[in-house]
């Protein structure tokens, strides 16, 4: 199985597509990050330099950088929401982040080498305005210059949203600038860029308005989506402190007209009118080869293994790797049990033990914490994997999971996988929340009670998925380790349903909850509600603006969970104290207007400072006992018919040969007879109920499962974050963090350029910086 994308290796098709050029040339010109003007009149070799510029630029799947935003993985920005446990940089309360060369060093957008073009965002800037200024005086045809040139300004918006949302005003560098000292840019205000980014999305939308682009490329919907993001960005509380609705209103009637274009070039809602069992569609979207209409800006990847000796070529999506359970070949993800307990119930609304969201109804639905899984929204079941799920993956002819550790049970090949990730302790009080020795069951390392199942390539929704599974150890390689999920499905960093929820927003914010209301409608109506029960919206949204907008923030945190939008929406709507103006702070930080003096409180969004996101896990009944140690095959709760097959098997074969000699006999004991049963075999027998989800009767599955969860495993509670005398942190998101200041490296490297309001100066004796992003 070989799937390929259209962009394999950028480097790569640059380097085939200046093929038909002299050879002399090609000798010329190996760096095409950093080319002769000559170069753009071909256009094999300004396509090149387009490309390059997408190679520098898509996002991947990896932890939040200077390079990457956040696609949903537990890095510091999942981590610092209600998506996973634990306590980063931003959240703890033992930790300050600082500008100065002193302490913990605050996070750094603007690249990790300073003197390296590739490793900081303004060399980016510099290779996209070197492409744009080569492009523009070129002697190509105007139409041609057109769609490359649209593509190289999207590309330039993209690097400076990045860096506005974190410092709120940047340098704006609109050329290719000489290094020498006098080329020195002072950073803008926050209007002045957020200007600047629109400029460009527009000038990218009009150049590509059209054109006829290939399946991943940038066109004008790409661009217009993403502008809709940043004018959402530029309305949110973040920037718009005095709730300026004239604000919303502008940008509500900008992206309506915006929207008819984003629909003409064929973004919609992927399988909108067919939500398929329960939620199918909604998986499916994320692991689908033909051109997806959802994906409105998305990076394409392969499941190649080799090329011809071109490493470049190989370009794997790490997700379903990370994903999948350890005995699978894969890491697997532990979601915080706050996101779990969030989770809409199947009627959509909030669960009753539910107190984040006030102003919003709780459902009638009983709701256990101890069986969450429970009546819940179609996309739970898409989002979270637990003990007793059925997760198929196909091995392809690859071979299976014990390829790689003969204790992986095989599952027929993975097509029967079942996760079964219960623990058993062998040590120390098994009530003990702190107590870690414990081994997850069929040969799992790293257990929980529940794992990250969301934008999986699930074998049970897709009969040919788009991965390479290869646990021989012939993988892509990444850091010298092979990944068994070779994956070539799509990154979409920007769906067709934001671009609705985008839109919802700002129709709220200038005062049109029905509209915002009818996007939301048509979100869930993808996730299979209908409108019997208005698709489990409460009935007030159209008349009570603060209820709608928080139903707004709900619904992305559901339909976006995993997927690395929880932080910025958590900054931009300064959910962590709802933007208490801190003594330091300007003038200019007041939040005033439609939400009074905090976000959090006309919301009805209980403040994320002061809570704690804990982690569960599901553990075999204390009756069982402990084990004898933490090998693979010592499960309690499997040793009882795992010796009752044992001794029926020594009984068989003693009845079966009764001319055995009295050494044979004496040899045919129980331990041994367990060495000649499968512990997998034993296992179906013990596990007698296993919930599909992408079964019709899921309902009556789940009810099965929970009444055997109920005779084996008993629910605990994994309290992570504490002080040193073993009280509970609770987290703590400083002030100063919704506007990060410049890393003491960037000042001292741009001597002059102003630090952010809050934060340490290194080039003025660490006085406080004097910019403040909100300033005109």
């Amino acid at each position: 199985m070989k799937r390929t994308s259209k962009y394999i290796g950028l480097a790569l098709v640059a380097a085939l597509g200046l093929s038909s050029c002299s050879d002399k040339f090609l000798e010329d010109k190996k760096n095409y990050g950093a080319v002769g003007e000559e170069v753009y009149n071909y256009e094999a070799g300004a396509q090149g330099r387009i490309n390059d510029l997408y190679g520098w630029c898509l996002p991947t799947v990896t932890d939040l950088s200077w390079k990457n935003p956040s696609v949903g993985k537990n890095d510091i920005a999942g981590q610092s929401t209600e998506e996973y446990a634990g306590f980063t940089n931003y959240t703890d309360p033992e930790v300050t982040m600082s500008s100065t060369a002193s302490g913990t060093s605050v996070e750094n957008y603007f690249g990790d080498d300073l003197e390296n073009v590739q490793n900081n965002t303004y060399g980016t800037i510099r290779n996209i305005n070197n492409a744009i200024q080569g492009i523009s005086n070129s002697t190509l045809s105007e139409e041609l210059k057109d769609k490359l040139l649209g593509q190289a300004y999207f590309f330039r918006a993209w690097t400076y949203y990045k860096l506005v949302k974190w410092y709120g005003g940047v340098p704006i560098v609109k050329e290719v600038l000489p290094a020498t000292p006098d080329a020195f840019v002072q950073r803008s205000s926050a209007n002045d860029c957020i200007e600047f980014i629109i400029e460009d999305l527009n000038t990218a939308a009009e150049k590509l308005l059209g054109q006829t682009m290939e399946y991943g490329r940038i066109t004008a919907g790409t661009a217009l989506a993403l502008k809709g993001r940043v004018l959402t960005l530029w309305c949110s509380p973040l920037f718009n402190r005095q709730g300026d609705q004239n604000r919303y209103k502008l940008a509500y009637e900008t992206m309506l007209e915006d929207k008819k274009v984003i629909d003409a070039c064929g973004y919609s809602l992927y399988g909108e009118g067919t939500p398929g069992t329960n939620a199918s569609t909604f998986a499916g979207m994320f692991a689908t080869s033909e051109r997806n209409p959802e994906a409105v800006f998305v990076t394409l990847y392969n499941n190649l293994v080799d090329f011809s000796g071109y490493a470049d070529a190989v370009k794997n999506n790490r997700w379903e790797r990370d994903i999948r359970p350890g005995n699978t070949g894969g890491g697997g993800l532990t979601p915080s049990k706050s996101l779990v307990d969030l989770f809409p119930m199947s009627d959509g609304k909030l669960p009753a033990t539910a107190t984040t969201y006030t102003k919003l109804e709780k459902s009638d639905k009983a709701y256990d914490e101890k069986y969450p899984f429970m009546d819940r929204d179609p996309r739970f079941y898409r989002t979270f994997a637990f003990p007793g799920f059925r997760w198929a993956y196909n091995t392809g002819t690859n071979g299976d999971a014990t390829a790689m550790d003969p204790h992986n049970p095989a599952y027929n090949k993975g097509n029967d996988y079942v996760l079964w990730n219960y623990v058993w302790f062998y040590g120390g009080d098994p009530v003990d929340p702190e107590n870690t020795t414990y081994r997850g069951a069929d040969n799992l390392n790293k257990p929980g009670g529940v794992l990250v199942r969301k934008k999986s390539d699930d074998f049970g929704v897709k009969s040919s998925p788009l991965y390479d599974y290869r646990p021989d150890g012939q993988g892509a390689k990444n850091g010298g380790e092979a990944v068994p999920f070779c994956s070539a499905a799509p990154l979409m960093e920007i769906r067709y349903a934001e671009v609705l929820l985008n839109l919802a927003e700002v129709a709220c914010g200038a005062g049109d909850m029905s509209f915002a209301v009818s996007q939301l409608q048509r979100i869930r109506a993808r996730a299979g509600y209908t409108a019997d029960n208005n698709y489990g919206l409460q009935s007030n949204l159209s008349g009570d603006q603060a209820a709608c907008m928080s139903a707004i923030l709900y619904e992305r945190q559901i339909e976006f969970a995993y997927e690395g939008k929880r932080f910025d929406d958590c900054r931009r709507w300064m959910l962590y104290d709802g933007g208490v103006k801190p003594t330091w702070a300007p003038e200019t930080w007041q939040l005033s207007g439609i939400w009074g003096s905090n976000t959090c409180t006309w919301l009805g969004f209980a403040p994320i400072n002061g809570q704690r996101n804990e982690t569960f896990i599901y553990k075999i009944n204390d009756s069982y006992g402990l084990a004898a140690d933490g090998t693979y095959d010592k499960d309690p709760m499997l040793q009882e018919q795992w010796n009752a097959d044992a001794q029926a098997y020594v009984d068989q074969w003693l009845a079966e040969h009764p001319d055995a000699t009295e050494a044979e006999k004496k040899a045919m004991t129980v331990a041994y007879a367990k060495t000649q049963i499968s512990i997998y075999d034993v296992a179906k027998k013990v596990r007698t109920a296993i919930a599909d989800v992408n079964a019709a009767n899921l309902q009556e599955q789940l009810t099965a499962l929970k009444a055997w969860y109920e005779g084996h495993l008993t629910w605990q509670l994994r309290q992570s974050g504490r002080y040193s005398d073993h009280s509970l942190k609770k987290i703590y998101f400083n002030p100063r963090y919704y506007f990060l200041g410049l890393k003491s490296n960037v000042s001292q490297k741009n001597v002059g350029i102003y630090q952010t309001v809050g934060w340490e100066d290194v080039n003025n004796g660490n006085a406080m910086g004097t910019f403040d992003p909100l300033a005109d």
